[in-house]
């Protein structure tokens, strides 16, 4: 629940940073608590906003490093690395929306992932989107953005799960280098231990390889998902280059 408090061990398990990291970030007044007794407390759903918000913003060195320590946190629900072939498939992909502006484009995209049959309330999952982007836009510079509710909900999923719309116009998302978006993921987490994780999984892949210029390329839905593979595999190997999948015999 977005009210629930959090002990600072429990922010720094959630977080996947260690309690020092969080005490540091205390004495700052860079993470938001409040204090009771003597003691910070917090409030599950702005540790939810501001988490994600720091996450988008990270360089690729900080993000390398944040990513390495989320992994560690996710073995529990996949027992190997590769998150791309466990969250999204072909069938998730539609790479001809027709939204023409920033409010469409969250309706689609929400709607699109209602017929995955994995969306339990979608209007209250939209109206959390739209929340999150009133906060602050989820648009990265690239042309793509990382869609995702205003704070984490368990209930609202039926398992973890992304989908990813590309736009067949040119969409202002208010990105930070001012240019347009066309590529929009979104979110799906049930397990929280993934919704950080895979924000920072996402934000590497496009930070260090050439991802997105596979995907505005990429001919249909099938292409795009074998990119997204490909991009987590060299991410995952330190390469920059997406190898292309071997032509079927």
């Amino acid at each position: 629940m977005p009210y629930r408090t959090l002990s600072l061990d429990e922010v720094a398990e959630y977080l996947h940073l260690p309690r020092v990291d969080v005490e540091r970030l205390v004495k700052s007044g860079e993470i938001p608590f409040q204090n009771r007794g003597g003691r910070p407390v917090f409030l599950r759903g702005e540790v939810d906003a501001w988490a994600s918000q720091r996450i988008l913003g990270l360089q690729e060195r900080r993000l390398e490093d944040y990513h390495r320590r989320s992994t560690q946190g996710t073995h529990a629900v996949f027992d190997h690395d590769a998150l791309i072939p466990e969250l999204i498939k072909p069938g998730y992909i539609e790479p001809a929306m027709i939204s023409k502006t920033k409010r469409s484009v969250i309706y689609d995209i929400v709607a699109f992932a209602e017929t995955t049959g994995r969306v339990l309330d979608a209007l209250e999952f939209r109206e959390s989107v739209e929340a999150r982007e009133d906060l602050c836009s989820t648009a990265l510079p690239g042309g793509f953005a990382l869609l995702h509710s205003r704070n984490h909900q368990p209930y609202r999923f039926d398992g973890s799960f992304m989908v990813l719309g590309r736009t067949c116009q040119d969409i202002m998302f208010g990105s930070p280098d001012g240019r347009p978006t066309r590529l929009f993921f979104l979110l799906c987490c049930q397990d929280e231990r993934l919704h950080l994780h895979t924000l920072a999984r996402m934000a590497l892949m496009a930070q260090r390889t050439d991802l997105l210029g596979y995907l505005q390329g990429a001919s249909d839905a099938q292409a795009m998902y074998d990119a997204m593979v490909g991009a987590e595999e060299a991410a995952l190997a330190g390469r920059k280059r997406v190898e292309a999948p071997a032509a079927e015999e």
